[in-house]
């Protein structure tokens, strides 16, 4: 700005020494002209001034709201949740009998939209568990602890109203039986009596789940359910609304 003061004085000097002997020129006019000038310079600074000062103010706003968006965003992903999964990765054949109840892992699986579907061994899950103890008194698991590692189950990323659907397919004269399970609770369940040919059920729930809770199928002891790349027996589920 001072520059800018100095050569507009320049300027109007030039101006006045080249008219100074003209008797038309009126020397005090042109330097009110000058003071005028000044003046104005100096409130346009002040008006800079004002204007960098409130931009200052107004970064604090601007990052906060960006903070927010972001927050929202990671909300909105983590509301979207939908899975599901038929029991045989591929080939065809059975699965069970067994003498004891196991979780069902379905392998093939079509969609997993926020990942909280598990389809892995458990292995992973089993080794942290091992290396992370202190003595080989922490190594003992517990049936929660297994629950906790076991694959095929679906873990709510957050509070909500859900709907599960699952489907089982026998043959051949063994009884199929298969459960759905909410943290280790049986919730409802499907059943065909030793079919001569094919048995089919399916079964459906909607449930409240909390962060964290966790939903599995069970097949029942001495019972089996088939599968092939039709996948006849499989699971499957997402998040109506959050809560």
């Amino acid at each position: 700005m001072v520059v800018l003061q100095m050569v507009l004085l320049l300027c109007a000097g030039s101006s006045l020494a080249k008219d100074f002997c003209s008797p038309n020129v009126n020397i005090y006019a042109e330097l009110e002209k000058l003071n005028d000038m000044d003046k104005r310079i100096q409130k346009l600074e002040e008006k800079l001034a004002k204007v960098l000062s409130e931009n200052e103010a107004l970064k604090p706003l601007l990052q906060d709201s960006q903070n927010k968006l972001k927050s929202l965003q990671k909300e909105n992903e983590a509301k979207k949740v939908a899975f599901s999964a038929g029991l045989l990765e591929s080939g065809t054949g059975h699965t069970g009998p067994f003498n004891s109840v196991i979780t069902l892992v379905y392998k093939k699986v079509f969609s997993n939209i926020g990942g909280a579907y598990d389809s892995n061994t458990g292995k992973f899950c089993k080794e942290n568990i091992m290396s992370n103890a202190e003595s080989s008194s922490h190594m003992i698991f517990t049936v929660a602890a297994l629950y906790m590692c076991i694959a095929g189950v679906f873990t709510a990323p957050v509070k909500g109203a859900y709907y599960f659907k699952f489907y089982g397919h026998g043959h051949g004269g063994t009884t199929m039986a298969v459960s759905l399970l909410k943290n280790g609770k049986t919730q409802c369940s499907v059943f065909a009596w030793k079919p001569t040919s094919n048995g089919n059920g399916s079964n459906g729930v909607v449930l409240t789940l909390e962060i964290g809770d966790q939903i599995s199928t069970q097949l029942w002891a001495n019972t089996w359910v088939y599968d092939d790349p039709a996948s006849y027996t499989s699971f499957g589920g997402f998040l109506i609304f959050p809560l």
